[in-house]
């Protein structure tokens, strides 16, 4: 059995202030896996639940996947207990003569994503890898992962696991393909978006795989192929300083990052960006500063419960949850986080470790990211940050895309909820969205995919059509704590409506409003409302199902209701989200101003017979006629 003095549950009581302290916190993480290792070391079997492939790929991948945390160790002049394991199990692994062959992969297999750790580590760490092998077991290792570059993978992030593998076989002076790489490479620039931003693949999302994924790597090839490829290299970092000024607003003062897109089990891989940029020495932000980001990153997630009573990370956020997880997250999937320990490969010696942790600079209160269809706000007094989403035009069809991509903002403090199904308003669990349902259905559609997606300062709108004869136009002026929404909606057919505010964390004490005006609930976790601004719908609470959203097990989701008749109507609405710490930050009595406060004002929105006017942050001004 797993050591207990080095558990993960000791974690909490390391200070995560210094290269030592991010050594343990990898052995709190990689120590309790050693019993869960197979016999001859190539499978790591930490778990039952299913993924799109097979459980022997499954186990493989976790094998895989916690080489990114031992890989860095390893360069920075580290050692683990592991290694002797992982040597052995890449031995076995990659014998089709031995019985835990990590077999023959096809087409998009999910092994060819794996292969990728495996080129870094030859490009960084030969002497490790590679030379402890007899030359046959080199020779079964080399045409295990030559593989790669007989199958296709995705047109996306994917391309970049062949180019490491590839620059891993040039390292070690082994024939590769020096066309694929080079193809592979031209292609990640024609999903560049400019200002520093990609998108994974042609129409693809502007997500955190910009960051952990394209990025990241990016930042590999640049390190490790600065002498052979100095331009790229060049044009790999310099894309990254862009990225950086925009990246750095999606983090809260607490360490905290905005849950949003897909792949969130993989946690704190939200900051291993930062870790590649103080890997590949990118300028820009002092290393103080990127040192903080990481580290604060990390102390935010290891305050969590994010691992299960063998010390073993799981599927799910902030705690263990299968419902908000991919078609492609198996048990061991989560151990893709252990990228962000990429510092480790800077020594004891290295300048960044006696860098002074720096807070977060000043950021704009209001930052438009165009190429992401964001905009980012932060409430100075609170530390919350959100993104206003404008919506896309396309769908990559992954699980639950609407609600990990097309809501009206996400948030660092409410998260954001996934539905158990779109059989009510319970199971919907539509928070920061409208959901429209043919009357009486009781079976709700919302925003999938935008017609049209466009932002004018803080102000964002979209076309969509939930059916072939409803159109809406939506409309949301970002701001913190109060938003507003306002939508167009143009129906052939009698709806039920529902709008919800942002999800609170709800446990046990709460004080809630409901009136005329609309809904509000305060718990321990904060306050959160929304209130109709045009006398149409009604305010009501609604509890969703358990584990529907990514922070918190139970939440209470404030809602506006209505019914529409065949035609043209609008609707408005205010919607209120402040988060507090640890304590009921609003008394019963002071409940109505929440609800009276006139937002509006604030946000520069009035209402005028048939005329709607925004003033937008930046001072342009936009008029509809309702």
């Amino acid at each position: 059995m797993m050591n207990n003095e080095k558990s993960f549950f000791r974690i909490g009581d390391n200070p995560l202030k210094t290269r030592e302290d991010l050594v343990i916190a990898l052995e709190q993480l990689t120590d309790p896996l050693r019993p869960f290792y197979s016999k001859g070391g190539s499978r790591l079997e930490i778990g039952k639940t299913g993924a799109s492939y097979s459980a022997a790929t499954a186990e493989m991948e976790g094998f895989s996947r916690v080489l990114w945390g031992l890989v860095p160790l390893l360069i920075g002049g580290g050692d683990s207990e592991l290694w002797d394991i992982v040597l052995d199990g890449i031995r076995h692994g990659t014998d089709p003569s031995h019985e835990e062959y990590w077999g023959e992969v096809k087409d998009y297999d999910q092994r060819l994503v794996e292969m990728a750790v495996f080129g870094f580590a030859l490009a960084a760490i030969p002497e490790q890898i590679w030379l402890p092998l007899a030359p046959n077991e080199q020779d079964q290792l080399y045409r295990w992962l030559n593989q790669i570059n007989a199958h296709p993978c995705y047109d996306c992030n994917w391309l970049f696991f062949n180019v490491l593998v590839n620059i891993g076989f040039r390292k070690i002076g082994r024939p590769y393909n020096a066309g694929q790489l080079e193809s592979n490479l031209k292609r990640m620039d024609d999903f560049y978006l400019g200002e520093g931003w990609y998108s994974d693949g042609i129409n693809g999302h502007s997500d955190y795989y910009v960051p952990f994924a394209i990025h990241y790597y990016a930042l590999l090839y640049a390190k490790l192929m600065e002498q052979e490829d100095p331009e790229r290299s060049r044009v790999f970092k310099e894309r990254a300083r862009l990225f950086a000024v925009d990246f750095i607003g999606w983090f809260a003062p607490d360490g905290s990052a905005l849950p949003y897109g897909r792949s969130l089990t993989y946690r704190f891989a939200q900051s291993a960006f930062w870790s590649a940029v103080a890997y590949a020495d990118v300028e820009g932000f002092p290393a103080g500063v990127v040192k903080g980001l990481v580290l604060r990153n990390l102390r935010w997630w290891f305050s969590q419960p994010i691992v299960d009573a063998d010390g073993v990370l799981t599927i799910g956020y902030t705690y263990p949850n299968l419902v908000m997880a991919e078609n492609y997250n198996a048990p061991g999937s989560p151990y893709w986080a252990l990228k962000t320990f990429l510092p480790l490969a800077l020594g004891v010696d290295h300048p960044f470790w006696k860098e002074e942790e720096l807070p977060l600079p000043a950021i704009p209160a209001v930052m438009v990211q165009k190429p992401a269809h964001l905009v980012i706000v932060r409430d100075s007094v609170s530390g919350h940050v959100a993104a206003f989403n404008s919506g896309h035009l396309y769908t990559n069809e992954h699980t639950h895309t609407s609600a990990k991509y097309e809501k009206f903002v996400y948030s660092t403090s409410f998260g954001f909820s996934v539905p158990r199904s779109e059989w009510g308003l319970s199971q919907g669990a539509f928070d920061a969205m409208l959901a429209l349902s043919e009357r009486g259905d009781n079976l709700y559609r919302v925003r999938r995919q935008n017609l049209e997606s466009e932002m004018i300062d803080n102000v964002l709108r979209s076309v969509w059509k939930p059916w072939a004869n409803v159109e809406v136009q939506t409309w949301v002026v970002a701001g913190l704590p109060w938003h507003i929404r306002i939508h167009r909606v143009e129906t052939g057919r009698s709806l039920d409506t529902a709008e919800g505010g942002f999800a609170l964390g709800q446990e046990n004490e709460m004080l809630s409003k409901i009136d005329v005006a609309g809904a509000m609930a305060s718990t321990a976790w904060g306050t959160s409302a929304i209130k109709d601004l045009l006398g149409c719908r009604k305010g009501e609470l609604v509890w969703p199902n358990a584990n529907t959203n990514l922070l918190h097990p139970r939440t209470v989701l404030p809602m506006l209701t209505s019914t529409l008749e065949p035609g043209i109507h609008w609707l408005a609405s205010a919607v209120y989200g402040c988060p507090s710490e640890g304590a009921l930050d609003i008394q019963a009595d002071q409940a109505d101003e929440v609800l009276k406060h006139s937002p509006e004002q604030d946000l520069k929105v009035k209402f005028s017979e048939g005329t709607l006017t925004i003033v937008t942050h930046f001072g342009r001004e936009i008029v509809l006629n309702i």
